[in-house]
């Protein structure tokens, strides 16, 4: 199932598909690690919502809902 790192719950994990964004943030993104195939992990969201932390390539990381929403992910269907 496909959805975006926005739709995720904390504790649900995914594979990137590919990133939908263009230009500076589509760029920071994959410098960062967030590259198709990496798996990431949904660890919490802050009370108002904004930013989100997960879990990719062994390290954390804090990202905005705006920029979750352009990273496509393929669920494993379960949380983990």
């Amino acid at each position: 199932m496909n959805k975006t790192l926005k739709e995720f719950i904390p504790g649900e994990t995914g594979t990137v598909v590919r990133i939908t964004g263009q230009g500076g943030i589509r760029r920071r993104l994959l410098d960062m690690g967030i590259t198709p195939g990496a798996e990431i992990s949904m660890r919490k969201v802050a009370p108002l919502g904004d930013p989100i932390e997960i879990t990719v390539r062994g390290y954390q990381l804090s990202l905005r809902k705006s920029e979750a929403e352009i990273i496509l992910m393929n669920t494993s269907g379960g949380i983990n």
